[in-house]
């Protein structure tokens, strides 16, 4: 008997219907012999549209109370699921985040997961049910429920199937896999059947929507075998697992695109220690990530120009912060522009295989792709583009490296 974690996103659960041919494979799963616990996003659209309503309340929602009404989605389409396996005679229980015992901290709608209290669960699956789980959401120590950001559900699976020691954890999507580029701007593009932990984190975190890149992170801490499937077919997905030395051989796994991107720059910054980490460190405390970062040479002045990249929809939030920081350095000013787009290439075989960076850099300036930030690590290489020139630097890339060959 083995214990498998499945998840179902949104679209898999996006009608009855659907909710229905879900219940279905669960059941089949659960025939075999397996012990199962499900983990549920909220049916379709639904999170978009509770955001909508929040904002017709009032534009800037506080965290916790957008973070109770984001939670009731995946409360709803998990006790429906339950109700349809019921309905095909078999035991099944729902369970909120905070009943399963999914510990966080408190940073409101992108909460982290502390710790997981699996007792609960162990003890409906004693019974014979299988366990059905809303994803996305946990609580903190004062027991105010929280959120774990776009694509937690993922985040609730692969934490779930860690702390139970489950044998695999199946995360079923619209999508047949992981692909060498997204097809829909590259319809050549190849399913990958075998990635690693950090190519894949690579790519979640250069904009590939198909896992949460704190998903990924879990299963590579705790080596949690991830197997992405399509919940509309029976075909073999993509497998995310440990590096083994096979891999190597191939130099470069998948093109990623985020439009997701904002560039932030302060002029006139004085170039003396320190700056930087006041800079960052305020960013830091509202909870803001940092992409791309470049510091370009100081003037005859003694000032320099300091440019990073963020999400676009935290960019306002961070413009403010920066501009407080911007009057305590005596900086000239803070310029934000929206209309870039991160364009990356992942690959294990770059650690060995050099010339992959010029080789990117030569097939954009081919085109006339300008790049106006770099950023590198042993296995990307991400560059900073023109929006309207980012689907086009991906089909290049993909091009380039021979991604539709096998």
């Amino acid at each position: 008997m083995a214990l498998i974690v499945q998840k179902y996103g949104g679209t898999s659960v996006g009608t009855t219907a659907r909710i229905k041919r879900v219940a279905k494979r669960i059941v089949e799963t659960r025939k075999k012999g397996n012990e199962v616990v499900v983990v549920v996003s909220a049916m379709g659209k639904t999170t978009d549209k509770l955001i909508e309503l929040a904002k017709k309340i009032t534009p800037n929602p506080k965290g916790r109370e957008l973070d109770m009404l984001m939670a009731t989605g995946e409360q709803a389409s998990s006790a429906l699921l339950a109700m349809a396996i019921h309905d095909l005679g078999e035991e099944a229980i729902s369970l909120t985040g905070p009943q399963v015992g999914i510990l966080t901290d408190s940073a409101h709608t992108k909460a982290k997961i502390l710790k997981v209290n699996t007792k609960r669960i162990w003890e409906e699956l004693r019974k014979g049910n299988i366990v059905i789980v809303a994803g996305f959401q946990g609580a903190d120590y004062q027991n105010n429920i929280t959120t774990l950001g776009r694509g937690g559900s993922d985040t609730t699976a692969v934490a779930l199937a860690a702390a139970l020691k489950a044998d695999i954890c199946e995360i079923y999507t619209d999508v047949e896999g992981v692909y060498t580029a997204d097809p829909r701007i590259v319809p050549e593009a190849r399913k990958i059947d075998v990635i690693t932990y950090e190519e894949m984190l690579e790519l979640a975190g250069a904009g590939a929507k198909v896992l949460q890149s704190r998903a990924v992170e879990f299963a590579s801490k705790y080596n949690v075998k991830i197997h992405v499937k399509s919940s509309f077919s029976k075909k073999e997905g993509t497998v995310v697992m440990k590096e083994v030395k096979s891999m190597e051989d191939v130099l470069v796994r998948g093109v990623a695109l985020s439009k997701n991107q904002a560039k932030i720059s302060i002029d006139g910054v004085p170039d003396v220690p320190g700056t930087a980490a006041k800079i960052f460190t305020a960013l830091a405390k509202e909870n803001i990530n940092i992409d791309l970062i470049v510091q370009g040479a100081p003037d005859a002045e003694g000032k320099s120009e300091i440019t990073f990249t963020v999400s676009r929809d935290e960019a306002d939030k961070a413009v403010e912060i920066i501009e407080k920081v911007r009057e305590e350095l005596g900086a000239k000013r803070v310029t934000c522009d929206k209309e870039v787009a991160k364009v990356s290439i992942v690959g294990v075989g770059m650690r060995t295989h050099p010339g992959v960076a010029a080789r990117m850099f030569s097939a954009l300036a081919k085109e006339n792709i300008n790049i106006e930030l770099i950023s590198t690590s042993e296995i990307l290489i991400s560059c900073l583009v023109r929006e309207k020139e980012g689907e086009k630097a991906v089909k290049i890339l993909h091009k380039e490296f021979e991604l539709e060959k096998e």
